[in-house]
């Protein structure tokens, strides 16, 4: 415990010195003069239909109010509606007012806003000017073409000269600067020139954007001598994405902000800023629309006009992180006995993943968000959890194996048998269903030269009825003598866990130890004389050797897949054995028989029987113990969709198992103690990642039409960032414990990470049907040749068909984003890729199947050809 809370301890100082790092304050020169005037939107475009209450009137007198502290004019974009109300609230504040007529394509609507403006410009003095229009010729309002803005010009010309016979304040329209240059004619029409620079839409540096705006007022000035002009449009958004070196940040704005007024002040310039107040409804502006206010949208200053600027929310989001990191750690290693090293490590990951979480926590508090948008983050949060914890879990296994506690549970090669012991019999069963025949041989022939002194062996075919695949079984039992039992069993139900019941009525009764081997497996001589002497421990009720297999140097292809399975059994099975919670497989198992039979035996509840029956023996309070050598090699799939097949039986029957003993999970529940339970948790948190890796590929792929067409902004974050860190841990996983533990070359390190990847969607497949569903047939593993022939879908069309959307979408932020390069989007396309990957690493074993079968001129599509393995239809009972 104690290595655990200093680990704590400096993972938290870490996280602070951290934050107090990232820390942004500054402390530009302050602004002593008021502001001149400030944009003033008192409700969107719903204030110009929605009914005018009390209500309604005190709260934008209230803004008003606070406008006062900071200005005395404010400007208005329209006349009608609640935006007509406010001369009136501004004239008994003492505000002046710059009023505006907004101007569309809907002429009844601009008769009414140009009327309402004539009048109260004539009703209250407080009004200074009239602006007609608000970028009528950017937006080409009147526009035929894109490109032809004349009869926009000719428009708005009509308009500004009624309202300058009419109106007895001077009148002006709100245009960028680049279009009064491009458009000289318009300046004979207005009073004075009211030009709108904006530096970030014009992808300039926070650093030069006053220096920019200035250089564009100069230039106005110099082209239009003697004409007043008015600076109407200046500021910088405090959120949204950045536009190239144009960054959108609080602390951005508040210097930006302070640095003009002083500027223009120096040069006596005319100016009014936008905006008052952010404005959560303009998303029509994209992600930055809602945030160029001085104040935020509840009416708080965003930052003072005096003294430092300083990120407001710094401290409180690195209180969450740090406690956050610390729940993490506590939770992951707060119960086991680690080593320095390991609970250090495990500490600064979870410190870092809390700081994460307390980002992506705190995001609608410093965020406007939509109806999209919150749902978003909802569910972007909540697949956080997952994430995070999935993340850490490897990070623990990577810090445990190689800077934590040696493995002191391993069985040695040679267990040494206590002098009075007494070798039991065994009874060795190899439950076949359709076997290629001279594979099962193979295979009994190597049982028949066991060194071991006492063991029977029984061929256990279930509903196998063609004779050309039992026949030269059963002879060639006959051959090898009295220890070889024959069984041909027709008519089972419950898969090969009923066979295997049914077999238990011939087991010789004087058998104290079952052995279960699969019907491919060639074993070692010593296997049984090795490992039968661990059951001298009479806690010890089952031995589990790995698995390996022959043929894996036969093609690129099997060689990825045995270098995947080598991983499992070099070291996840290491891990588990320290905790005694071993996996229990179905070949390679010795079982103690008083256990067995003390448990029920086999059950037909579920398609992995042998896994299940293992936790049972745990739960009953017995142990499991194991070894890394090597007894036993069998065949690997012969393909891609036969290994398909097999990982989505293994996942399916796992989730049975979740359904069947979930109840023994709980704290409370009697049989296994935390650490077995805690490793069985984590054990079907690894099936149920790829499930939610496969989800958040699907959920982000939605998002991208959102954010190309809708410009939908959603909390990145956590749709990114815990992927591409999850991604990355797993290549750390990987790398550093197969060079640790499997210790095989660099490419069969990659082989195997492509082989993990492949099997996410099929994993994924499995733990829906698995969740939702219990009665899944048996499907057979086709190995050694034995596959129907039979042409079927492609085996990986799904997982092409997504990887390829992935890529497709990814390169399309890509492309959308080459002129604004957004940091978020590339983030955002970097993810895409990333998820494309398990979905082609699917395409790349498939490839490496077919191009060795034809190599070996067997052009027919094999995958297919045992698409279809034979089933066995009955369910389970």
């Amino acid at each position: 415990m104690r290595n655990i809370f200093l680990a704590i301890v400096i993972g938290a100082l870490l996280q602070a010195w951290a934050w107090f790092e990232s820390y942004d304050k500054s402390d530009p020169p302050e602004v002593t003069n008021r502001v001149q005037s400030v944009s003033l939107d008192v409700g969107g475009p719903k204030a110009a239909t929605s009914p005018i209450t009390l209500a309604e009137l005190d709260r934008v007198g209230g803004m008003l109010d606070r406008v006062k502290t900071v200005s005395s004019t404010v400007r208005l974009y329209a006349s009608t509606g609640l935006a007509a109300e406010v001369p009136r609230l501004a004239n008994e504040r003492d505000i002046a007012v710059i009023l505006g007529i907004w101007l569309g394509r809907d002429e009844e609507n601009n008769r009414k806003e140009i009327e309402s403006a004539l009048y109260l410009s004539n009703l209250y003095p407080n009004i200074r000017a009239i602006v007609v229009g608000n970028e009528t010729i950017l937006r080409n309002e009147w526009g035929v073409t894109d490109d032809d803005k004349k009869p926009s010009v000719k428009e708005l010309i009509t308009h500004l000269r009624e309202l300058r016979r009419r109106s007895r304040v001077p009148i002006t329209t709100g245009e960028t600067w680049d279009i009064w240059i491009a458009h000289p004619e318009l300046v004979k029409e207005v009073d004075f020139i009211s030009a709108h620079i904006l530096p970030y839409w014009e992808m300039i540096p926070a650093d030069g954007a006053v220096e920019f705006t200035m250089e564009k007022y100069d230039r106005l000035k110099r082209t239009f001598p003697g004409k007043r002009i008015v600076i109407m449009e200046f500021g910088w958004p405090s959120q949204g994405y950045n536009r190239k070196k144009s960054v959108p940040t609080a602390m951005n704005q508040a210097e930006l902000i302070r640095e003009f007024l002083i500027e223009a002040d120096k040069r006596d310039a005319e100016y009014n800023l936008m905006e008052a107040y952010d404005q959560p409804w303009k998303t029509n502006e994209g992600t930055v629309g809602p945030y160029w206010g001085l104040f935020d949208a509840s009416g708080k200053p965003k930052f003072q006009l005096q003294g430092e600027v300083k990120d407001q929310n710094h401290g409180r989001t690195a209180a969450i992180g740090m406690i956050l990191g610390a729940l993490l750690t506590a939770i992951a290693i707060g119960r086991r006995r680690t080593a320095f090293g390991h609970a250090l490590a495990v500490s600064l990951s979870a410190q870092a993943l809390g700081a994460g979480m307390a980002l992506a926590l705190v995001y609608p508090f410093d965020n406007y968000l939509n109806t999209g948008s919150t749902i978003a983050w909802i569910i972007g949060f909540l697949l956080m959890f997952p994430l995070t914890a999935m993340t850490l879990l490897k990070i623990d296994e990577v810090a445990e194996v190689t800077v934590g506690n040696r493995p002191i549970r391993l069985l040695p090669h040679h267990v040494k048998p206590p002098a009075s012991f007494v070798y039991p019999k065994v009874s060795i069963q190899v439950p076949a269903y359709r076997e290629n025949p001279a594979m099962l041989n193979e295979t009994l022939s190597s049982l028949a030269k066991l060194d071991y002194p006492d063991f029977e062996v029984m061929v256990i075919l279930n509903n196998t009825p063609d004779e050309a695949h039992w026949g030269p079984v059963e002879r060639h039992c006959q051959t090898l003598g009295p220890r070889f039992k024959f069984l041909n069993l027709q008519d089972v139900k419950g898969f090969k866990a009923g066979a295997l019941t049914l077999a238990m009525d011939h087991v010789s009764p004087d058998a104290r130890i079952l052995a279960l081997l699969d019907a491919d497996y060639v074993v070692d001589k010593d296997w049984l004389k090795d490992l039968v002497p661990a059951f001298a421990d009479p806690k010890i009720a089952f031995v589990q050797a790995p698995q390996d297999h022959r043929d894996g140097p036969e093609s690129a292809f099997k060689t990825a897949i045995n270098s995947e399975y080598a991983g499992f059994f070099d070291i996840g099975m290491v891990q588990r054995n320290e905790r005694n919670a071993l996996i229990a497989h179905g070949t390679m198992l010795l079982i103690r028989r008083s256990a067995f039979d003390e448990v029920g035996g086999w059950s037909t509840a579920t398609i992995t029987e042998d896994t299940e029956l293992g936790l049972r023996l745990l739960e009953a309070g017995y142990e499991g113990t194991y070894t890394t050598r090597r007894y036993g090699w069998g065949l690997l799939p012969d393909t891609f969709e036969a290994f398909k097949t097999q990982r989505h039986r293994w996942a399916y029957g796992a989730m049975q198992i979740i359904r069947k003993h979930a109840p023994f999970m709980k704290p409370s529940a009697p049989g296994l103690n935390y650490r077995q339970k805690s490793q069985y948790i984590a054990g079907w948190s690894y099936w149920i990642s790829d499930a939610f890796g496969v989800l958040t590929a699907f959920l982000n792929l939605f998002w991208v039409p959102m954010i190309i067409w809708a410009e939908l902004m959603i909390p990145m974050l956590p749709f990114t960032v815990p992927i591409l860190v999850a991604f990355g841990v797993n290549l750390l996983h990987c790398g550093m414990l197969y060079v640790t533990r499997v210790k095989i070359p660099t490419h069969r390190i990659l082989g195997a990470a492509a082989a993990a990847m492949a099997l996410q969607f099929t994993v994924a497949h499995a733990v829906g049907r698995g969740l939702i569903s219990d009665a899944l047939p048996f499907k057979v593993t086709a190995k050694g040749g034995g596959g129907k022939k039979g042409k079927g879908p492609s085996p990986i069309r799904v997982e092409l068909i997504v990887g390829v959307l992935l890529l497709v979408g990814s390169s399309s932020l890509f492309y959308v984003n080459r002129n604004e390069q957004a940091t978020e989007l590339y983030v955002f396309g970097a993810t895409l890729m990333v998820q494309s990957l398990p979905f082609l690493a699917a395409a790349l074993l498939y490839a490496l199947e077919r191009g060795h079968a034809f190599a070996k001129g067997d052009p027919g599509d094999t995958a297919t050809q045992t698409a279809q393995p034979a089933i066995i239809e009955a369910k389970a009972a």
